[in-house]
């Protein structure tokens, strides 16, 4: 005897709908004893257009021994199901129905569904690292942390007030860092917002830390969308943090659940997490290389300023002769570098795509330190020769030749 559907059926009507995500399955019908049991599931077809569709629901029904009971609410014409069957049944028929395609929350549902073999209905707590676990987490972006405890604080300031959590998350999905309320400490800790808390998306399917990790792109992962059914209290924003070489480094997420959060607000939020990883890649990017010039790449005109921000802080690096020794993911994108072009640096104008006359530039430089040595001696040829470590009659003849007066 099978005692729970996964999704809710309207009895005896043309559609079968589930829950109220309006995704339906034309043609369906099915027989519902009174005491809320399925005794018997009668499955008629008549005008089915998803044949594979039907086939998997059939097939569902002998094999999901779901816990939870049918509860015949209403008319005898209706039955609703607990919130947990019907969010499970939702990822279900949107995957079989082949959306994931088509849409990018499918498409994660489906990795966590088929790929990492999660069930939506799970109901035990986050999976948390030890202690010594998270120390050696952290201690392997050291740098990180210390660069971005000022903008954590920043935008814990921005939205910890309207009970929001901070998060920064490692590419691991492991929380090595958090703001949050003291008054909402236990309502976190609960929900597994905390640090040590694991939320890749193999562990915990569905949700902003581990679909961003993934997908490598800011997002928001609203309620109902996590796959999860637990999680569904949730909205969470998040956007990748990348590091010096280009490579995902760790993402921040702000979490909330607040019955009342409006779409305008989470708007907010996800622009301040988004300048939040930015200001923090920036940071990062600037500590790696403390030694080198730090230069804004030029970006595409055709972009606005928040467009921009969505494809990261463009920075390049330059040493002290002018070549470039590091680039941030933005102007690894903007100016087609990898890691093989930074590891041979190459001329900062030659990036921008100036031509250099370079025996013009080699003078003009023999000329720029040969005036500052005489200017740094007050015009003493002997003085100045020494301290460029060639002889009086040498810079005499440079002199010369440059018509600089002695």
């Amino acid at each position: 005897m099978i005692k729970a559907l996964d999704w809710r059926f309207l009895q005896n009507a043309e559609m079968a709908r589930v829950g109220a995500t309006g995704i339906a399955a034309p043609g369906l019908n099915c027989n519902i004893a009174k005491d809320g049991e399925l005794t018997a599931a009668r499955i008629r077809y008549h005008d089915i257009r998803e044949k594979d569709v039907v086939r998997l629901y059939t097939e569902k029904l002998r094999l999901l021994q779901i816990s939870d009971r049918l509860s015949c609410i209403g008319s005898d014409s209706e039955s609703v199901m607990p919130s947990f069957s019907s969010h499970a049944a939702s990822i279900e028929i949107a995957i079989a129905r082949g959306e994931a395609a088509r849409h990018p929350l499918v498409a994660s549902w489906q990795r966590s569904s088929v790929l990492h073999e999660l069930n939506p209905n799970k109901q035990r707590s986050t999976e948390r690292l030890t202690d010594r676990e998270l120390k050696e987490a952290q201690d392997r972006l050291g740098l990180l942390v210390n660069t971005s405890e000022t903008s954590l604080d920043q935008l814990y300031m921005a939205v910890g007030d309207v009970g929001c959590s901070v998060i920064m998350a490692d590419r691991n999905g492991v929380a090595i860092a958090r703001r949050g309320a003291q008054q909402d400490d236990k309502t976190f800790e609960k929900w597994g917002l905390w640090t040590g808390a694991v939320w890749s998306e193999q562990a915990e399917g569905t949700n902003g830390v581990g679909t961003c990790i993934v997908e490598e792109r800011p997002l928001t992962i609203h309620k109902d969308q996590h796959f999860h059914t637990k999680n569904t209290s949730l909205s969470c924003t998040a956007a990748p943090i990348f590091d010096h070489e280009g490579n995902l480094m760790a993402v921040i997420d702000v979490s909330s659940c607040r019955a009342d959060l409006t779409a305008g607000f989470s708007r907010l939020i996800s622009a301040a997490v988004v300048d939040t990883a930015r200001r923090i890649e920036t940071d990062h990017f600037s500590a790696r290389f403390s030694d080198a010039r730090i230069l804004l790449a030029k970006t595409d005109e055709g972009l606005g300023i928040s467009q921009a921000n969505l494809r990261g802080a463009a920075l390049i690096a330059v040493d002290n002769d002018d070549l470039v020794i590091g680039a941030t993911r933005g102007a690894r994108n903007i100016y087609g570098l990898s890691n093989a072009d930074l590891k041979n640096p190459r001329p900062l104008a030659n990036l921008l795509g100036n031509n250099v006359d370079q025996a013009r530039e080699y003078a003009m430089a023999e000329n720029r330190v040969i005036q500052q040595a005489m200017a740094s001696t007050g015009g003493n040829v002997s003085a100045a020769a020494r301290a460029m470590g060639i002889s009086r009659a040498t810079l005499h003849r440079k002199l010369k030749k440059l018509k600089i007066p002695d």
